[in-house]
Formats: structure tokens, C-alpha cells, sequence
């Protein structure tokens, strides 16, 4: 029942697998035998449609297979009519002059073959065909022995759901179908037709469709019955995934602070929260009571248990229930109810109320379909019908991707055609292979994890989307940068040379250290890095060829240790081992010792180097900055920076009157949130430009220049010391609460501290190298990790003082998240 496959399906929403996958045909396509069969590939299902002509009867069956394409094709599954034609013999096609059947393949296996009078409508050929597809994921049963051998066998191992519908090749029948195609390699589905089963397990009402959920994987006692929780609403695809969701929630959470501040996955899905109120003397039978009302509310409402002894918020003293509405702002109500009876009532209730109002909502408007409540599957939504030239790029299978990537130097994306992240960067690698053609030795190819699961597990693949490099004699590269058209341009043409370069002479060096020697790469790495090693220093040596490996694809490194390498630590004055920047836009040359030789120091000394002296704040380089735990000094502009403003600036950096700061400056034009920003530091907003000094990390004080003075340096120095000497007044104080996403669903680095949290730390970042695909697949799963999650020494800036500016007043470790 368990397979790599899922992967790539459990806890997908049905909305984006069904809306968000890559646009394709809605037509039905007409082939010939011969050209049909030539166009099956292994491991891929079609249904094809074999009839030798055109008549009424077939028409009727026509128009439901058209409109079957499209939702057979977001499962990877292709549709054709194929036409017998005298010129070609085909098995499949019949004597008789109307006679058609339809035929399901899996490569060129024939899986199986369906007459037509059972494929009615476009429900029912979806659901045959996924049927089909699924008979090692969903079991068909007739008795009630069936089930409850399939019980114990699951019993303290999975979950089980268990569905009734009237017939087969209904709508309820689909939806069934389609959400075993997503959770059937999470849970076992068990379907049956027989009214009969259905009643043997206490259901009264059987003339609708029923969905049972059986807790078996809690059950640890083989002779215990499995609890069972009913899905009370009708079977479509959407409430089958809702009520899967809440399965999965958690059955109780202990809470202590204010009812309505909390959130979880149930206001999310739509559903009301039951706060039991607990106090210490009572907490062990208040508990029972909590999961008591929990299991009678499974499906229906989250229950939470609110301890009140660590409340800060005052409730009324009797009230033993608070209750919370999912709709956003309305007040929670405070109840006394000691029946647990009446807690259910209560419940219902208002479910039903709320119930009719919606109803009434959806008649007097529709909903917006074209509005998406996810801002990346919206954008590939709105471009579902952009045409993308995908032959710029190889698909990749089963069969031909070893052969490819062994044969010449490429480039993979793995991706899941059910993902909107995925589809969202196809549209990006798209546009590199474009600005890439003709140009490029390297192979611009892809596979679809969803079609090929077992390739992508062992290219140690388990994230979408993953851009890996692969050339001859080396491991593959796993892209780790932002998912963008010129972050992934610059890692590729980047990687068309070996890193670091062995650079042989004093003449070479000087040529690669002005840019002449790698000038076309110059516009993608304004910073050329040379190590400078006697030729002695061979474990130097080595750690710097292990930093300069990890960084390749971002930043050109070369070394040089040749017996006259002093020449060059002389020329630039430098103390062996040392670095040389060569800062291309600004035309100089600097050096670095290395004080230390570890790579990952190392890697740390050329990350800092990268960051510009007044950089343009973006989404994108933000965290690069932020994470210097520095005040940050924004000038805040619409449109480009003016020039004196910089030269301003840039003076006082070289002075060295701001090392205490991050200076920097934000275009509204290319970044509008900085407009938010402003709003949260002025009301009203004042004219452009604006400089503002933010104290993020302590303290939360903004600070304003004065908008009557010219940004010269002397007036920024005058500032600068008043800000020293405390008699500047802040304009605002930014509140210490902490930055959480909107609803627990959404908390996304919390879902990756938990998920590596077992994994260890490392106190500075680790060099990652990726081994041999065909090695051990967890340890490299663990060394990935590791890397990507580093701790690093942070300081806090705590208060002002007259010496020090912002002086260090306690040190703590965070995490630098990758976002």
C-alpha cells in the first residue's frame, strides 16, 4: 500500500492539483492506430477511443469524453479518439459499423477495456478510469468479513477510509476516486456498493453516499474495534480533502492566552473552536471532559483546552466553555454548559445557522473562481493558458535519463505537475533555456516527479522543485538559490568553468584579478576572489578548494601557490594566507587575511564580502543584510537613489562613521511594500525621500531624519551624534510582538525547525557536497540538512551609549532561515 509515489501526493489540495496543473489540450485528439500507439511512453496511462465512424449514438458519447480530457490530464492520464481506418489493422478495432469500445493503457499494456454504455458521463469515465488506475489502493468489498479482516490487518499501522456509494460511476463515486489518488498511499481506501455492509456497521440512513474515517493506526489492542468518524457532509471532492484535514489535526491542544487570539487549522477550513476552561485543581478531569467533547466533535470542531490559572486575560469566572466562530472578527462567547450534551448542541447549532447563511451568501453572489487565495497558485493560474515553448528543454524518464545526463553536461529540474510552486518555476527555467539558446554547452532538461517517482528517489529528490546540475567526473550540484530566471541564469553560466580556477602564473593572476580572464562571467559575479597560498600550505589549500566548491555558482573563486606568490601578497600587501576581492564595478583590489583556514570560515568571509557598502533593499536580499543584526539606515526613495544622497553616504561609510549600521535604501517603484513599511513609521506620510534609522533587533525605535534638512554629510554626522548622545526623540516604537504567519498552516519555518530539529546543528556553515546519487540516500538526505540549517553568533543591540554606539549588550544564537 506504501510507496515512494507518496510523495508526491499525500496532503495535496484537490483545488491546486485540479486547477494548477500545466495547460494542456482540451480537445479530444484524432489518430490513426498507428500514430496513436507511437505515442504511448512507458509508464504513462491513456484511454483511447477506437470507433470506425461517426454517428449519433457515438456523438452523445463523444461530448462526455471531450469534456473528459482536461480533468483526465491533471492526473497525467491522456485522452484520444482513435479512428480504424481500412489502411491499418488494429485488434482493437471491431467489424461492426458502430461498434466502439474505449481501452485503458499503462505504456503499451492494455490495463483494461471499458464498453461504452458504462462510461455515461464525464463522472463516470473519470471515475472507471482512476478506479482502474487504483485497484492496489482502493478495495472493493461485498461483506462485512472483508472489512474486518482488512481491520486488523491495519490495525496500530494506518488509517482507513471507508466509503458507500449507490453505484459505480456515479459523482460520488468520483470523488471518492480522485481523493484515493491523492491520500491512497496514506490511508487505505475500502469502497463498496452493498447496501447490506453498509448497515452492518450502524448507518440508518442509506439512501446517500457515506464516508467513514477508521482510527485503526491508534489501536494497539487486536481485539479493540477501530473508532469510527462519519463525514456528515455530502461526498465531493472538496469536503473529502476538508474532512481528511481535520482528521489529521490535532484531536486536542493545550492553550494559555487569549481565545481569540488563537488560530488553528479548523478556522482555516472553516470550522468553529470549543475552548474547555481547565484550572489547576481540576486539570486531570477537565482534560478527560476536553477529549471526551473532542472525539464527539471530530469533523465539526476544533477543541482546545484553556487553562485559566496561566490566563492573562480575564474571563468571566463561571464560564466553564468559550466559543469561537470561524468567520473573522466576530467576538468569542463565554457559556456555561456543564452537560457535555449540551456543548454538542450548541455546536451543531450554530453550524446549521451558519449553514443557511451561507447558502443565502451564494445566492445572492457567486464566487470569484478566477481568485485564488494563494498567491503563487494564483499567478499560475492566471497564466494557465501561456503557451510555453517547452521543446527548448529535454523531458526527461524512466528510461532515458541516465543515458542523458551520463552523455553530455546538464541541467535537471525535477518538478510535480500538481504543484503550483512547480508549474510557477517551470515558467522561470523556461525563460533561462530561452536566453540560453544557441548559447549554452550545457543541457537544459526536466522530469515530472509525478509520472516518474522512482527516478526522482533515487536522485535523492524529496522537495519540488529542485534544479541539479550533472557533469561528466563529478557529483551532481543542487541549486539552492531563489526561484528566479536570473538567480538560476547566473548559477548556470557561472557554473561553466570548475571551481576554484588553478591560476598558474603572476601574468593569469593579474588578468583574472582586473576581469579580463573570465569577462563574460564578469556581469554575473562583480566580485572575482583569489586565494593566495604558499605552496606548503597544503591543508590551507584544501579547505579553501572545499569552500570555493560550495560557492560555486554564485561567486567566481580561483587560487593561486605558486613558488613566486609572494610577489603578489607583496604587490597587494598581504600576509599569507590571504584573499584578494577584486570589486570589478568599483575597479579595486582589497585583501583579507586569513586568520583562520576552515572552509566554512572562509565561506563566511567571501559571503560578507558580497554584500554591497549601501545596497537597494529587495524581497529577495533583505535576509542577506538583516541577518548582520545591525540598526538598519534606510533612505527611503521613489524611484533611483539621487546621487549626492549616495555620494553622502558611501562618504561616511569609507569614514568609517557607520559601521555600527547597515546603510541602505529601498525603491518603492521596484519594491511598493515599502510603502506598508512607511505607513507603520508615519502617519501621515510625509514627502520623499525619506532616511529613517530602524532599531529592529532591540528596542524596536524608529528614528527620522529631519525632513527640513539636506542629506549632506555634515547634517548626517550632527545627526548621527544627537541619535549617540540620546537627544533624538524616536518617532515611533515598533511593538515586540512576534511576527507569525496568519493561521498555523502557514507557518512554514516552524514545519522546517521541526522537520531538522533531530538532525543536529553546526555552529558555522557547513561546505555541502552531494555525493554519489548511488551511495547511501539518508546520509545524504542528513548532510543536506545540516547545511542548509546553520546557526551563527548574533549580537543584540540593547541601548544607546555615548562611546558606543549601540553597544553590545548580550549575545544569543538564532537560526538563519533560507527564505
Amino acid at each position: 500500500m506504501f510507496s515512494g509515489f507518496d510523495v508526491f501526493r499525500v496532503g495535496i489540495s484537490f483545488v491546486i492539483m485540479c486547477i494548477f496543473y500545466m495547460p494542456t489540450v482540451n480537445s479530444l485528439p484524432e489518430l490513426s492506430p498507428q500514430k496513436y500507439f507511437s505515442t504511448l511512453q512507458p509508464g504513462k496511462a491513456s484511454l483511447a477511443y477506437f470507433c470506425q465512424a461517426d454517428s449519433p449514438r457515438t456523438s452523445v458519447f463523444l461530448e462526455e469524453l471531450n469534456e473528459a480530457v482536461r480533468p483526465l490530464q491533471d492526473y497525467g492520464i491522456s485522452v484520444a479518439k482513435v479512428n480504424c481506418v481500412k489502411e491499418e489493422i488494429s485488434r482493437y478495432c471491431g467489424k461492426e459499423k458502430d461498434l466502439m469500445k474505449a481501452y485503458l493503457f499503462k505504456g503499451n499494456i492494455l490495463l483494461r477495456e471499458f464498453p461504452t454504455d458504462t462510461l455515461f458521463d464525464v463522472n463516470a469515465i473519470v471515475a472507471h478510469v482512476l478506479f482502474a488506475l487504483l485497484f492496489n489502493e482502493v478495495k472493493y468489498i461485498t461483506n462485512l468479513e472483508d472489512l474486518q479482516n482488512i481491520e486488523n490487518a491495519l490495525k496500530g499501522k494506518a488509517n482507513i477510509i471507508f466509503s458507500y456509494v449507490r453505484a459505480i460511476g456515479i459523482p460520488e463515486h468520483r470523488a471518492v476516486m480522485e481523493a484515493a489518488f491523492v491520500y491512497g498511499t496514506t490511508y487505505q481506501f475500502v469502497l463498496t456498493t452493498e447496501i447490506a455492509l453498509l448497515e452492518s456497521i450502524g448507518s440508518e440512513d442509506v439512501e446517500y453516499a457515506h464516508l467513514y474515517f477508521f482510527h485503526c493506526k491508534l489501536v494497539l489492542d487486536l481485539t479493540q474495534q477501530c473508532r469510527r468518524t462519519l463525514m456528515e457532509q455530502p461526498l465531493t471532492t472538496l469536503n473529502i480533502h476538508l474532512f481528511i484535514k481535520t482528521m489529521k489535526a490535532p484531536l486536542l491542544t493545550e492553550v494559555a492566552e487569549d481565545p481569540q487570539q488563537v488560530s488553528t487549522v479548523h478556522l482555516q477550513l472553516g470550522l468553529p473552536l470549543v475552548f474547555i476552561v481547565s484550572q489547576q485543581a481540576t486539570y486531570e478531569a477537565d482534560r478527560r471532559t476536553a477529549e471526551w467533547v473532542a472525539w464527539r466533535l471530530l469533523g465539526k470542531a476544533g477543541v482546545l483546552l484553556l487553562l485559566r490559572d496561566s490566563l492573562e486575560v480575564n474571563i468571566p469566572q463561571d464560564a466553564n466553555v468559550v466559543f469561537k466562530r470561524a468567520e473573522k472578527g466576530v467576538p468569542v462567547e463565554f457559556l456555561v454548559l456543564h452537560d457535555v450534551d449540551l456543548i454538542i448542541s450548541h455546536v451543531e447549532n450554530n453550524m446549521h445557522i451558519e449553514e443557511i447563511q451561507e447558502d443565502e451568501d451564494n445566492d445572492m453572489e457567486g464566487p470569484d473562481i478566477d481568485v485564488q487565495d494563494d498567491e503563487v497558485a494564483e499567478t499560475v493560474f492566471r497564466d494557465r493558458k501561456r503557451k510555453l515553448p517547452l521543446e527548448l528543454t529535454v523531458e526527461l524518464t524512466e528510461e532515458t535519463f541516465n543515458a542523458t545526463v551520463m552523455a553530455s553536461d546538464s541541467i535537471v529540474l525535477f518538478y510535480a505537475g500538481w504543484q503550483a510552486v512547480s508549474m510557477a518555476f517551470l515558467q522561470s527555467y523556461i525563460d533561462v533555456a530561452v536566453k540560453l539558446k544557441g548559447t549554452s554547452a550545457m543541457l537544459l532538461t526536466r522530469i515530472n516527479c509525478a509520472d516518474w517517482s522512482d527516478v526522482c528517489t533515487k536522485q535523492n529528490v524529496t522537495e519540488f522543485p529542485i534544479v541539479k546540475m550533472y557533469k561528466k567526473g563529478e557529483n551532481p550540484v543542487s541549486y539552492a538559490g531563489m526561484l528566479g530566471t536570473e538567480d538560476l541564469l547566473k548559477f548556470i553560466q557561472l557554473n561553466r568553468i570548475s571551481y576554484p580556477v588553478n591560476i598558474t602564473s603572476i601574468q593569469e593572476a593579474e588578468e583574472y584579478l582586473s576581469g579580463e580572464l573570465y569577462k563574460d562571467l564578469i556581469s554575473y559575479s562583480s566580485v572575482s576572489v583569489l586565494g593566495l597560498f604558499s605552496p606548503t600550505m597544503k591543508t590551507a589549500k584544501e579547505d579553501f578548494s572545499e569552500a570555493g566548491n560550495y560557492l560555486k555558482g554564485y561567486v567566481i573563486t580561483g587560487i593561486y601557490s605558486e613558488e613566486d606568490v609572494l610577489l603578489l601578497s607583496t604587490k597587494y600587501v598581504a600576509s599569507l594566507p590571504a584573499l584578494l576581492l577584486a570589486r570589478h564595478t568599483e575597479g579595486k583590489i582589497e585583501s583579507v587575511p586569513l586568520a583562520s583556514t576552515h572552509a566554512q570560515d572562509i565561506v563566511q568571509i567571501i559571503t560578507d564580502a558580497l554584500l554591497e557598502m549601501f545596497p537597494e533593499i529587495t524581497v529577495e536580499n533583505l535576509p542577506s543584510y538583516f541577518r548582520l543584526q545591525k540598526p538598519l539606515l534606510i533612505l527611503f526613495s521613489d524611484g533611483s537613489v539621487n546621487p549626492q544622497y549616495k555620494k553622502a553616504i558611501l562618504t561616511l561609510v569609507k569614514q568609517k562613521y557607520l559601521d555600527s549600521f547597515t546603510p541602505c535604501w529601498l525603491n518603492l517603484k521596484n519594491t511598493p511594500v515599502g510603502r506598508g513599511i512607511l505607513r507603520a513609521y508615519f502617519d501621515p506620510l510625509p514627502p520623499l525621500p525619506l532616511l529613517v534609522l530602524v532599531n529592529l533587533h532591540s528596542g524596536g525605535q524608529v528614528f527620522a531624519f529631519p525632513s527640513d534638512q539636506a542629506i549632506i554629510e555634515e547634517n548626517l554626522v550632527l545627526w548621527l551624534k544627537k541619535l549617540e548622545a540620546g537627544l533624538e526623540n524616536h518617532i515611533t516604537i515598533l511593538p515586540a510582538q512576534e511576527w507569525k504567519p496568519p493561521l498555523p498552516a502557514y507557518d512554514f519555518l516552524s514545519m522546517i525547525d521541526a522537520a531538522t530539529s533531530q538532525h543536529g546543528t553546526r555552529k558555522v556553515p557547513k561546505c555541502m557536497k552531494e555525493t554519489d546519487v548511488q551511495e547511501n540516500d539518508k546520509e545524504q538526505h542528513e548532510d543536506r540538512l545540516a547545511v542548509r540549517k546553520e546557526p551563527i553568533e548574533t549580537l543584540r543591540i540593547k541601548h544607546w551609549n555615548r562611546s558606543n554606539w549601540f553597544k553590545e549588550a548580550e549575545k544569543s544564537f538564532r537560526h538563519d532561515k533560507e527564505l
